[in-house]
C-alpha cells in the first residue's frame, strides 16, 4: 500500500520590507480525520478568508501574515498538527530571523498553537472558538500571553472548557484573558466584523507588550 506524503503549505501576504513581526493563523479541523487538507478545505477557506480581510492593516503596520495549511484535517492526537506548525515557525525563523511571533488560531488551530508557543519566536496566542478541553495543557505557555475569545452559541467547542483552561494557563502564562464576544458561533462567520477585530486588536496588543 502506497503512503501519500505532503508537506504544510504557507500562503503569505508580506510587506514590501523586511516584517517587524509574523502572525501565524492556523486554521480548524476535527477530531480525527486522515484526508489531505486542499484548497477546498472549509476550515483552512474560513481561515483563509479572514487572512485576506486583515492582511492590510497587518501591512500597514509592518506585520507580515502567514496561514498554514495543515497537512491531515484532524488532530488525530495532535503530534503531526504540532509538527506542521513547528516546521511553519522554523520556516520563520529561516527566513526572518528573531522575528516576534504571534500564533492566531481558530478552533483546532488554536488548540495547536497552545502547544507551539513554547517556540522562542512566539510571543503569545490568539485563540478564535478555540478547541480546549478538559486536561489540556498549558506547559507551553510558560512566560507567554493568552488571548482566548469565545462565543455563547458555538455549539462546536465549549466556552466553558476555554474559560478553564485559561484560569490553568494563568498560573504559568504572562498574562490569560478571557473574552466573552457575545451570541456567536463557532465558524467564524455570522459576526465576522467582530471576529476580525478581536484577531487584529489582541495581535496587535501582544505586540505591542513585546
Amino acid at each position: 500500500m502506497s503512503v501519500t506524503t505532503v508537506e504544510p503549505h504557507l500562503t503569505r501576504y508580506d510587506t514590501s520590507a523586511r516584517p517587524g513581526a509574523v502572525v501565524l493563523m492556523l486554521h480548524g479541523g476535527k477530531e480525527r480525520g486522515h484526508e489531505l487538507v486542499d484548497g477546498r478545505s472549509l476550515s483552512w477557506r474560513r481561515t483563509a478568508w479572514m487572512q485576506r480581510e486583515i492582511a492590510r492593516p497587518f501591512q500597514e503596520a509592518g506585520v507580515s501574515s502567514w496561514l498554514l495549511r495543515f497537512t491531515r484535517r484532524g488532530w488525530n492526537g495532535g503530534a503531526d498538527r504540532i509538527a506542521d506548525a513547528r516546521a511553519a515557525l522554523a520556516d520563520v525563523r529561516r527566513e526572518l530571523g528573531d522575528v516576534p511571533v504571534v500564533l492566531l488560531g481558530h478552533s483546532m488551530g488554536a488548540r495547536t498553537a497552545v502547544h507551539v508557543a513554547d517556540d522562542a519566536n512566539v510571543v503569545g496566542v490568539v485563540g478564535l472558538a478555540p478547541w480546549l478541553p478538559v486536561g489540556e495543557s498549558v506547559d507551553a505557555l510558560r512566560g507567554k500571553r493568552l488571548h482566548a475569545a469565545h462565543g455563547s452559541r458555538d455549539r462546536i467547542t465549549s466556552a466553558r472548557a476555554t474559560r478553564a483552561y485559561v484560569q490553568r494557563a494563568a498560573q504559568v502564562a504572562v498574562s490569560a484573558e478571557f473574552e466573552d464576544v457575545g451570541p456567536l458561533g463557532h465558524y467564524l462567520l455570522r459576526g465576522r466584523d467582530r471576529w476580525n477585530a478581536v484577531a487584529l486588536e489582541q495581535t496587535f496588543r501582544m505586540l505591542r507588550r513585546h
